[in-house]
Formats: structure tokens, C-alpha cells, sequence
């Protein structure tokens, strides 16, 4: 069984997939939000998950609510931190501390759009394409090996929030299959790739949902 501790900062919907997806080996041993007010802790409570509430604005720096949030994770001894809509950027020893056990879940096809504002970004590009990327976490934002991708069509009456939208119905999808994938120990980084073994130990393909 692993211990998985999940970060957000609202309300969480990436965390209500996982949970809802009642993942086998898989411990939600807690529900940890920067902010008092994100609607996921009470979702996470009301389903008799433990949560915590750390407020970032009562640090002095970000290294010291770093440090306080990796004690706090770290009470619950996980084998995995799952950022789910986590709106803080890690600093590079909190990033290290959970190296090659922690991901993160960006709406595009990563390395183009990191940051704010992809779907946007993306219809402004001329993308015919867009999606999301499960990625382990490293100290560069939004960077980090890949672990799977999802693809959506841009319409040409896209706008902003249609493909956001879309791209969140495929995170949806993405981000438990990645859970379970670490859980049942398929996961190995090789570099910048992340490899997917199949339950015999062969490399299988990565879980990419069609268009």
C-alpha cells in the first residue's frame, strides 16, 4: 500500500479524480491546502480524508513555509506527493527533498506554455492542438520528465475556456492513471524519460487519450 499526500490550493478537482477513482494500493493518507479558504479541504473532510491547512501568507519567506510544509507532508510518511492544482512555486530544496516521488499535472503539452494563461496562450499561437502533461517534479518550473501526455483538437471557434475545459476532462483522466502507475511501481526515470513498464516488467506505451 502507498501513502499518497495530495497539495492544492482550491478546489481541487484533479484531487477529487484521484479519490474518486478509488485507485487499489493506494493509501490519500492527507489533504494538505496553502490557503483556508480552498474548497477541496472540505470536499477531502467530508469524505473522512485527513487535511491540513498551512497558510502561506503567514510565512515569512517561502523557504520557511517550504520547510514547515515538507515537516507536515513528511508526518505522513508518503511515497508520493501529488501537487493537484498546487499554485505555489517550490523552492529548489523542498523540489529535492521529494525528488522522483513527486508530480505535477500542467494543462499543456509541456515544454511549450509553461506558466499561466496556456489556453490562451495557445489559441493566440495558432496551435492546432493542445493538451496536458504529468510530469515529476524538478526545481524549474513546469519542466521535469514526462510521464504521459493528452491531446485535444483546437477548434477554430476555440476559446479560452472551451479548451479549458476540454483539456480538464483529459487531466481527469491522466492524472489517477499516473497515480496508479507510481503505486504499482511501473514508474522508472531514465534521464529526461520516464519509463511505463507492463505489469511483466517490458516497457508498455504511455496512456495517451485520442483527440
Amino acid at each position: 500500500m502507498k501513502n499518497i499526500v495530495i497539495l492544492i490550493s482550491g478546489r481541487g478537482s484533479n484531487m477529487q479524480a484521484i479519490v474518486d477513482a478509488g485507485l487499489p494500493g493506494v493509501t490519500i493518507a492527507a489533504v494538505i491546502a496553502n490557503r483556508p479558504d480552498a474548497a477541496g479541504i472540505a470536499w477531502a473532510a467530508a469524505r473522512g480524508i485527513t487535511t491540513r491547512v498551512l497558510d502561506h501568507k503567514a510565512y515569512a519567506s517561502r523557504e520557511a513555509f517550504d520547510e514547515q510544509l515538507a515537516d507536515t507532508i513528511d508526518a505522513f510518511t508518503p511515497d508520493l506527493v501529488v501537487l493537484a492544482g498546487f499554485m505555489r512555486i517550490l523552492t529548489p530544496g523542498f523540489t529535492a527533498r521529494y525528488e522522483g516521488r513527486m508530480l505535477n499535472i500542467h494543462p499543456s503539452l509541456l515544454p511549450a506554455f509553461p506558466g499561466l494563461h496556456t489556453h490562451e496562450r495557445a489559441i493566440e499561437a495558432g496551435c492546432k492542438v493542445a493538451g496536458c502533461t504529468v510530469h515529476f517534479v524538478t526545481a524549474e518550473l513546469d519542466h521535469g520528465p514526462v510521464v504521459s501526455q493528452g491531446v485535444v483538437n483546437i477548434a477554430d471557434d476555440e476559446t479560452p475556456d472551451s479548451l479549458a475545459a476540454k483539456v480538464l476532462e483529459l487531466e481527469h483522466q491522466l492524472y489517477p492513471a499516473a497515480v496508479r502507475w507510481f503505486a504499482e511501481g511501473r514508474l522508472s526515470i531514465d534521464g529526461a524519460r520516464v519509463r511505463l513498464a507492463d505489469l511483466a516488467g517490458a516497457d508498455a506505451a504511455m496512456m495517451v487519450p485520442a483527440p
